[in-house]
């Protein structure tokens, strides 16, 4: 593999609360991927908005830690930051500062540059309801003629106009070699069931689609088949369903960094490393992906207490 696979999107401060205490986690969706897939072995380059404040210098040290690059756009108003609490099924639900309402990625030389060196892009949690932004990073993946991934990622705290996003979104679809979508993306975004959207998107183009279901496991649909997987029974109790998604996301995308996978045995076994990789993820508090490598040799007992 030559040159660094980029992620676009976010990078920010999640603050968590409990009943019990407050605890704060470098985070964001396209962090929580450009880490996974650094952790997974792939050199990698983060294009995000930083503040040059505090959390800022907290998010440049962590991915300086896990040796993912950073390509920064300032923001005047500060680091993004989440403050999510956990409702009684132990999702997280998040309120968003104005700097997370108010994202912005610019595409100047550096930018563009990484893109075009690079093999892979994936797109993660960027503000597609801007017009004007979501036309600019449009304009820059044809420029660099990459093969990407896109994950919506829709946020209802930080999305100002749903139909926009969609429409952003969608936009980018038929370009893209790999969409992946949630069973709360499809609610969020599309008010229906995540069959529909699934459906919709290779209607609309995508080369292939992988849906995550929460329980009900995940799909990837590609070349008029589904790939099924259920979620991958590992040792120990589920602690933070946090960063399963983005886990399953930075995986399927490290399959593909080299090559578009061909065939529904190769899908396959793409999906069940990916929903193994969640899985361990889970088993632990925080985002931060996990291989089931990671659970040898520890007392699964003691996991979260």
């Amino acid at each position: 593999m030559t040159g660094r696979v980029v992620v676009i999107g976010d990078a920010l401060i999640d603050e968590l609360r409990d009943e019990t205490d407050v605890r704060e986690f470098v985070g964001g969706a396209a962090l929580n991927v450009a880490v996974g897939l650094s952790r997974l072995g792939v050199p990698t380059t983060l294009i995000a908005m930083v503040g040059d404040d505090e959390a800022g210098s907290h998010i440049r040290a962590y991915l300086s830690d896990y040796g993912v690059e950073l390509v920064a756009t300032t923001s005047p108003l500060g680091s993004a930051r989440a403050v999510s609490t956990r409702n009684r099924y132990g999702e997280p639900e998040y309120v968003f500062n104005e700097a997370s309402r108010a994202r912005r990625i610019r595409y100047g030389e550096a930018e563009r540059a990484a893109m075009a060196a690079a093999p892979f892009i994936a797109i993660s949690c960027i503000a597609l309801d801007d017009i004007e932004q979501t036309a600019e990073l449009a304009e820059a993946l044809s420029t660099a003629g990459v093969r990407f991934a896109i994950d919506p990622n829709p946020r209802t705290g930080m999305m100002a106009d749903r139909d926009r996003f969609v429409a952003g979104f969608e936009g980018l679809v038929p370009a893209a070699s790999l969409v992946k979508v949630g069973e709360e993306d499809a609610a969020v975004l599309y008010d229906t069931d995540l069959a529909t959207v699934r459906e919709r998107l290779i209607d609309l183009g995508a080369h292939a689609v992988l849906a995550t279901a929460g329980a009900a496991g995940a799909t990837i649909e590609v070349g008029g088949e589904d790939v099924n997987a259920p979620v991958s029974a590992l040792p120990g109790s589920i602690v933070d369903t946090m960063g399963a998604g983005d886990a399953a996301f930075a995986a399927t995308v490290a399959a593909m960094v080299e090559d578009t996978p061909a065939g529904s045995d190769a899908w396959s076994e793409v999906l069940h490393g990916a929903m193994d990789v969640a899985a361990a993820t889970c088993r632990f508090e925080g985002a931060l992906l996990r291989q089931p490598s990671a659970l040898k040799g520890i007392d699964m007992d003691l996991i979260g207490t």
